[in-house]
């Protein structure tokens, strides 16, 4: 069995991809699988699928949520008992999946192992965190707008995809690849403007690519839009970063 929900929320075995249906089935499974192998319990999920509006019975909703899920299940081949891949345990329901199995642990632990070698293999680092990038296929979770855990999860997801986009220009950046980073950087630090990393990467890329002029344009037009956006200043390090621009600092070459 595998679960991927960095885009729509899937369940496979094999070649074949479950049929879900209800919301707040796709709801549940989401939450087992981001607790694979662990007891989710009763009222955890009557909180999450109701919130503050819980129907009078609950508990045989619930039941008769993970029954229907579990159906799904059967009919691509996974066990739909009791016994199959969704369990009853004790006050709750346990997901009999390794946590590799699911695409989001694969890509957080592809995008930490490329983090590490930033530093000092940046072209491996590289690959790794582009293989990283390559197994979404959409926002996380974004047939699931609802339940407080489902959202948070989404966006946690969804900000480490951004921060593993960084850390990739950073990369390549290391690897002496400036010219071919600027458009994404662009393109990038248009759509975020209030991420400070990306306009530190936009001024190393333009600088190192003999366009000085452009590199403390960006700076000061970062710090407009922090001033009147936020009542913000530039962070110190983005300060010292312009500093060295405007001196030519030998540090910024690769």
């Amino acid at each position: 069995m595998h679960i991927t929900m960095l885009g729509p929320l899937r369940a496979r075995s094999g070649t074949e991809t479950a049929a879900l249906g209800a919301k707040k089935a796709r709801m549940a499974l989401t939450v087992l699988a981001l607790r694979a192998g662990q007891v989710v319990g009763f009222d955890e999920l009557v909180d999450e699928l109701w919130g503050e509006a819980p129907l009078k019975n609950t508990r045989n909703s619930l039941q008769g949520i993970v029954a229907r899920m579990r159906g799904s299940l059967g009919r691509i081949g996974l066990d739909g008992t009791d016994r199959g891949v969704v369990r009853t345990v004790g006050n709750g329901y346990v997901l009999g999946m390794p946590a590799d199995r699911l695409d989001a642990n694969r890509f957080l632990q592809q995008a930490r192992e490329g983090r590490a070698l930033i530093g000092h293999s940046p072209r491996k680092a590289a690959d790794l965190l582009r293989g990283a990038l390559a197994m979404w296929y959409g926002p996380a979770l974004v047939d699931i707008a609802d339940g407080q855990r489902c959202r948070a999860a989404a966006l946690r997801l969804d900000e480490q995809r951004r921060i593993v986009q960084e850390d990739l220009i950073a990369a390549q950046l290391e690897a002496g690849e400036a010219g071919a980073v600027v458009p994404e950087l662009k393109q990038l630090h248009a759509e975020h403007p209030e991420r400070e990393r990306l306009s530190e990467q936009l001024m190393i890329a333009l600088y190192r690519t003999g366009r000085q002029y452009e590199a403390i344009d960006t700076f000061h037009r970062t710090r407009r839009r922090l001033d009147a956006e936020m009542g913000l200043l530039p962070s110190l390090h983005l300060q010292r970063l312009y500093q060295a621009i405007i001196t030519q600092d030998a540090s910024l070459s690769r």
